[in-house]
């Protein structure tokens, strides 16, 4: 499976500058490139480099990899682009935010991402060290650094592109890793279900109910400092906006890899497979009250989703989306529906055999019951034997 590795670049001020001159050239040709694209409606690679590739080559002085890696860049924008379009996440098409989309070009930021493949980029591990293109030429010896655990996961997995990336005054190389994953176990009977939420973040059907109020406490005093800040509009309330701009996302980031970790590491330890809610989409499906738009669109839940699914697949554990309807208002116990069943946020209570739980538990409960029927369902499901007699 493909994973990618953060490492940080550590360049003395001339290779630095190399750095800055080579990105803004690259995201300022992959910014014509994408007016062309768009003025002469071709957005595949191979016709895109008939109209753009010598252009772009003698006009910003990039090498023959680096012109192709822009073209390329270009296409994959509008590729993603049309497949959001598509999937409905820039609204429908008679919002404005989907015409806004479609009627200009895309443009990159002089900072945006900039491929680097093996011709471009090479890797000393034992002297923590990369030979990286500019366009002042091949800069050698420039320092990086990460976790233990990523080094040891660049030296031995690294495979593929490499992006490098400007963010924050700090200069980063994302490195691509093909990492084996762990035989996936077929024999599973049971599932762990997992409820994901807003006031609790996880709740598994073993019962453990993994709480949002720190995550929670936390934006809210994040998000009444940005209001803060933004009244005052002072160049020195504008540097402190700038400097705490992503705290809120790492805070999450971290939080929800430390959940992952422990439900994959528990599924793991019983073995069980672990059932998750397929959540698509649930941002355009949900209709919310004003005061409870910024509490959910500031949760990461489709983070945690990926998370979970990722180490579990590293693991060897299978995940099994499920139908998330009327799951909260299910009773796990006899399966009367029901929408007074839901007492309250906290409280479930069925009306048919009276049975109280935790309205999340009970939840996490019926996602399990509904992940187990998958799997049988599959386990029971064969391909018809071509050489049986009829």
């Amino acid at each position: 499976m493909k994973l990618t590795v953060q490492v940080k670049l550590l360049p003395t001020p001339v290779q630095a500058a190399a750095l800055e001159e080579t990105l803004h050239a690259c995201n300022q040709a992959a910014t014509w490139v994408s007016a062309v694209a768009f003025e002469k409606d071709i957005k595949r690679n191979f016709p895109l480099r008939e109209h753009t590739y010598t252009l772009v080559k003698d006009r910003w002085g990039l090498g023959a990899q680096a012109a192709q890696h822009v073209i390329k860049k270009t296409c994959d924008a509008y590729t993603t682009l049309k497949a959001n379009l598509k999937a409905g996440n820039l609204g429908k098409s008679s919002s404005k935010r989907y015409w806004r989309a479609v009627e200009k070009p895309i443009a990159f930021r002089p900072e945006g991402a900039q491929p680097y493949d093996d011709r471009m980029l090479s890797w000393q591990h034992t002297q923590r060290t990369v030979s990286i293109w500019t366009l002042s030429g091949r800069m050698k010896q420039v320092a990086f650094t990460a976790a233990p655990e990523h080094l040891a996961r660049l030296s031995l997995y690294r495979k593929g592109e490499s992006d490098l990336l400007y963010r924050d005054g700090m200069w980063f190389l994302i490195a691509t890793c093909e990492v084996p994953e762990a035989e996936l176990n077929t024999n599973v009977v049971e599932f762990l279900g997992i409820d994901l939420g807003i006031v609790n973040i996880a709740t598994t059907s073993d019962g453990q109910i993994m709480a949002g109020r720190r995550l929670n406490r936390g934006r809210l005093r994040e998000r009444t400092l940005r209001q803060k800040l933004q009244r005052k509009n002072t160049p020195s309330a504008k540097r402190r906006l700038k400097r705490r701009r992503r705290k809120e996302t790492r805070r999450a980031r971290d939080i929800n890899h430390k959940i992952s970790k422990h439900v994959v590491a528990e599924a793991e330890r019983t073995g069980r497979g672990i059932a998750l809610e397929d959540l698509t989409g649930i941002r355009v499906r949900v209709r919310l009250r004003k005061p409870q738009r910024a509490t959910h669109s500031s949760w990461a839940f489709a983070q945690l989703g990926e998370f979970i699914t990722y180490k579990a697949r590293k693991a060897g554990v299978p995940v099994v989306h499920v139908d998330p309807a009327y799951t909260s208002r299910t009773c796990a116990q006899c399966g009367h529906i029901d929408k007074a069943n839901r007492a309250s946020q906290a409280r479930f209570a069925c009306r048919s055999c009276g049975f109280v739980d935790h309205a999340d538990r009970n939840g996490s409960r019926n996602i399990r019951h509904r992940a187990e029927e998958l799997w049988r369902r599959g386990a029971q499901s064969t391909v018809p034997d071509p050489e049986a007699p009829p």
